[in-house]
C-alpha cells in the first residue's frame, strides 16, 4: 500500500478529498451481545459474482452477494490503480471475510450471518456522492434483520 507522503500532489489531494467530515453526534448505538447479532459484510473491494456486471470506473452502485456464495465465484473489478489484487487472488477473505464469519457463526461468537452482503467499488467518488447508495444499503440490511456490519474498506 502506498503512503500519502509518497504520492504526487494531485493524487494526494484526490485521496484527501475523500475524508469524511466528523459526525455532529455520536452515531454509534448499543445493542445485544455479538453472539446474538446478525452480521453482514460490506466491502469496497469492487467484488461481484462472475455472472454479475463488472463495476464501472466511477461507480456508486453496489452488488449483492448472497450469504451462501462460493467465494471461488467472486471476481474483482476494482478500478483503482493503487490497489494490489494479489492478496485477493490468494485469499478472498482478505477483502471479503465470509469464511471467517462462517467460522465465528459455527463457534457461536456471532448469532447469525445475513442472507445478503454487499460490495461497492470504493475508488473514484467522494463520500457525499455515495450517500443515496448507503441509505439504500442501510434499508436492505435492516430488512434482513442485520444489526452488525463488518465494514471492509479497500
Amino acid at each position: 500500500m502506498v503512503r500519502l507522503a509518497d504520492l504526487d500532489e494531485f493524487e494526494r489531494a484526490h485521496l484527501e478529498a475523500k475524508v469524511c467530515e466528523p459526525f455532529d453526534s455520536r452515531p454509534w448505538v448499543e445493542g445485544p451481545p455479538l453472539s446474538k447479532r446478525r452480521v453482514a459484510i460490506v466491502t469496497t473491494a469492487g467484488l461481484h459474482r462472475r455472472s454479475d456486471d463488472a463495476f464501472e470506473m466511477v461507480d456508486t452502485s453496489y452488488r449483492v452477494i448472497p450469504g451462501d456464495v462460493d467465494l471461488a465465484d467472486l471476481s474483482m473489478s476494482h478500478s483503482s490503480v493503487h490497489f494490489d489484487r494479489s492478496g485477493f487472488r490468494e485469499d478472498t477473505n482478505l477483502v471479503f471475510p465470509l469464511d471467517r464469519l462462517r467460522e465465528l457463526e459455527a463457534e457461536g461468537v456471532v448469532g447469525s450471518i445475513a442472507k445478503f452482503h454487499y460490495s461497492l467499488m470504493g475508488a473514484g467518488w467522494p463520500p457525499h456522492a455515495i450517500e443515496s447508495t448507503a441509505r439504500e444499503l442501510a434499508r436492505l440490511l435492516r430488512e434482513d434483520g442485520v444489526d452488525a456490519v463488518c465494514l471492509v474498506p479497500v
